[in-house]
């Protein structure tokens, strides 16, 4: 299914952008643990009308608003076990809503460009959940072990594969160990869907364990179950080198949706000044990334439905 949509773009689909950065826009308060998943306990509506931005902007795949939706971390709320898997299957039906109201929609006017959209379940990162910027220094402490990791993300991987969704995409995965334990975990599931694992990358050069990138994808190139490895939340500024170092890497698609190119602070929770890509550079550079042999291309923090446009534009989707 997703090798036939990114045939059908040409060879190369485009992926949505930041979805915390469009709940803000609408004037979510999401400075929380939860993160951008507090909106689906308090406005799951607003989550289904970001969707929809970036199905109108051309998005050929939209991503779901799990990335920070975790069990512990709805426990930790006071909800029950039942009550936080059901906000993990929301996040996936709120997009698969979505996809099938636009698709409704558009289908019945002749000469569209859109594509019917896939649906993506984000996995955030151990670090994410954590909420102490860790998916940006890789650095898990000496307790966190392989089978840790697999346990942390079991749960809500089963409940989100029973949601339904067309794909699964692993974000800001900041280490090797974790890389290995999600594609075990997809062989121990037997997850029958494509997933995709995106690292994150604070220098442009390695992933922020400071581990090199092809110790990283060594356990993801062996898996049938991986279709896809690459970059999110990484300044647009690396993208270039980093795309030609995975393609000397790896013979898996390779996907790409930097940030805006701002500095995050874990800590304080704030974004800091600093070399910043607007839409007509991420326009400029979309083709750039595509020729260098990205399947898939999107924006994460900071990008807008505006971004994912020129984006398209460029992509002479549009």
């Amino acid at each position: 299914m997703l090798e036939d949509l990114i045939k059908k773009c040409g060879g190369c689909a485009v992926v949505d952008g930041g979805f915390a950065t469009q709940l803000e826009i609408h004037g979510a308060a999401i400075n929380d643990p939860l993160w951008s998943a507090v909106s689906l306990i308090k406005d799951p509506q607003l989550i289904k009308r970001v969707h929809m931005e970036y199905l109108e902007a051309g998005a050929d795949i939209i991503v779901t608003s799990s990335y920070q939706a975790t069990i512990p971390g709805f426990l930790s709320r006071g909800l029950s076990m039942e009550e936080s898997e059901a906000l993990l299957q929301k996040s996936v039906k709120l997009a698969i809503e979505a996809r099938d109201k636009f698709w409704d929609k558009v289908s019945k006017i002749s000469g569209h460009s859109y594509n019917r959209a896939l649906v993506a379940a984000s996995v955030g990162s151990y670090g994410a959940y954590l909420a102490d910027g860790s998916e940006y220094s890789g650095n898990y402490g000496e307790n966190v072990s392989l089978d840790k990791l697999k346990d942390f993300h079991r749960r809500r991987l089963q409940v989100l594969v029973e949601a339904g969704p067309d794909l699964l995409a692993f974000e800001t995965i900041p280490n090797k160990l974790e890389a290995q334990a999600c594609v075990e975990l997809l062989e121990e599931e037997n997850v029958q869907i494509p997933a995709w694992i995106c690292f994150s990358s604070v220098d442009g050069e390695k992933a922020p364990s400071g581990e090199s990138f092809e110790e990283c994808l060594e356990p993801l190139n062996k898996s049938n179950h991986i279709y896809a490895v690459g970059i999110n939340c990484a300044p647009p500024q690396f993208i270039e080198s980093l795309i030609s170092e995975f393609s000397k890497l790896t013979k898996k698609a390779i996907v790409v949706y930097p940030n805006s190119g701002e500095v995050w602070d874990g800590k304080e929770k704030k974004w800091l000044p600093s070399q910043c890509f607007g839409d007509d550079e991420f326009e400029m550079f979309a083709t750039k990334w595509r020729d260098l042999g990205a399947k898939l291309i999107g924006g994460c923090c900071r990008t807008t439905p505006s971004t994912i446009k020129a984006i398209c534009r460029d992509l002479k989707r549009r």
